[in-house]
């Protein structure tokens, strides 16, 4: 509290805020409670986002009761009494963090008291969701149209998130369940003239591209764009990432065109769906002509792009390639990672290159990335069989200097000699 002894300084209500969140981090609840005190006494008031911080910390902790009575005690120290946002907040709150049941019996003992809005009724039916209880959410969905309440697209969105996401794909009854339910819910949402947005598309497209049907997820896109809604980035990259998994990578540059016609520019994830098929094609020519597109379209590859590529370009000992990529990576400061690393030492083992293996594996150490054990082993076993004992002596010292970086996780490597 040095700040507070300080001449002609006061805290304000956003730092005392801050503390009482940090401290809340910790869990030092007293302490926060003794903060508002202070708050109260003083100059500054306890404000709604204060509880709203308090009430998330302990739901955050597990005390849900004690976050209730927070909220019931709201009034004792704020100017106005609690409202409707900041019981929606606390219901919410409560959903997120998974105590659903806790929020219905809340929403049930005051929902006589204060009249419910479209708002709460949707937070209840994603906790539900979340939950996989499609049936609960469906109930509070009825129970809110019995209250006179119109539900909106979100909360039409936030039932159809659920529905897509409770079923296993692995068997077709599951997918054909949900493809039912979901139609189902876009006419109940049709007879109540709530025009499904590109989220709700969106969900629906999600499931196709999971389930690898691209002929229903490229029909779903058309109905989509016929009824006048305009995809977006997320949308064209569901469909494109489900016809490159079926093997259909012709017709995913051809939508690919199609978003850079439109004024739309694909995300590195959009490109990335190519760079996984063509890297079980080994197509190395396409691989390379995309990277250099997405180049000219100033869309910055992601560390994920550049694992991709690394990975399949070591696999097919091209390690000019690998250089270049290896620059440009360090060149826009995404990486590279451990997964970068590992995926190039293990490329350059299998093809027995151990003198740039053991180049990058030093590299990996010195950058303060752990190897994983079975790097080290992969590493080990092949100079030891390929009578590089002399490099294997150098990787040994280097590793024992680093030793102290990595602490006890690296005692659990095997130091003692194979057989060859």
């Amino acid at each position: 509290m040095w700040a507070k002894q300080e001449t002609n300084f006061n805290h304000d209500d956003v730092s005392y805020n801050l503390m009482i969140d940090i401290l809340g981090k910790v869990r030092q609840f007293d302490v926060m409670w003794q903060l508002i005190i202070e708050m109260d006494q003083g100059n500054v008031k306890p404000n709604a986002k204060t509880f709203w911080v308090l009430i998330r910390r302990l739901v955050a902790a597990g005390l849900t009761r004690q976050a209730i009575r927070a909220f019931d005690d709201m009034e004792s120290f704020i100017e106005r009494g609690a409202d409707r946002d900041d019981f929606v907040y606390l219901i919410d709150t409560l959903c997120k963090y998974g105590y659903v049941k806790v929020a219905t019996q809340e929403f049930n003992k005051r929902k006589f008291r204060d009249e419910p809005d479209v708002k709460v009724y949707t937070v209840l039916i994603y906790g539900w969701c979340k939950l996989r209880r499609i049936d609960m959410a469906k109930r509070f969905l009825g129970e809110m149209v019995n209250r006179g309440l119109e539900p909106n697209v979100v909360t039409y969105n936030v039932l159809l998130n659920g529905i897509c996401r409770r079923s296993s794909l692995r068997r077709e009854t599951g997918f054909r369940e949900i493809v039912r339910e979901s139609e189902e819910l876009f006419d109940e949402m049709c007879e109540r003239r709530i025009e499904p947005d590109v989220t709700s598309y969106s969900i629906v497209l999600h499931v196709y591209s999971r389930a690898r049907k691209s002929y229903l997820t490229l029909d779903k896109l058309n109905s989509m764009k016929e009824k006048g809604i305009c995809p977006t980035v997320t949308t064209y990259t569901l469909v494109i990432k489900c016809l490159c998994s079926c093997g259909r990578i012709k017709d995913g540059e051809k939508l690919l065109d199609e978003m850079v016609n439109e004024g739309i520019s694909p995300s590195a994830e959009t490109y990335n769906c190519f760079f996984k098929a063509y890297r079980e094609r080994k197509d190395t020519d396409n691989a390379l002509k995309l990277y250099k597109k997405m180049g000219e379209a100033t869309c910055m590859p992601s560390l994920h792009t550049y694992n991709i590529l690394v990975g399949m370009f070591s696999k097919l000992n091209r390690m000019k390639i690998i250089q270049e990529l290896w620059d440009d990576m360090k060149k826009t400061g995404v990486g590279p990672d451990l997964d970068s690393y590992t995926l190039l030492v293990h490329g350059l083992c299998e093809k027995k290159r151990w003198r740039e293996a053991c180049q990058y594996f030093m590299e990996m150490i010195e950058k303060g990335f752990l190897p994983q054990k079975f790097t080290f082993e992969t590493l080990y076993k092949g100079l030891i069989q390929s009578d590089m004992l002399r490099t294997w002596r150098r990787l040994q010292k280097k590793l024992e200097e680093e030793s102290i970086t990595f602490g006890t996780e690296f005692q659990h490597f095997h130091f003692k000699p194979y057989r060859r």
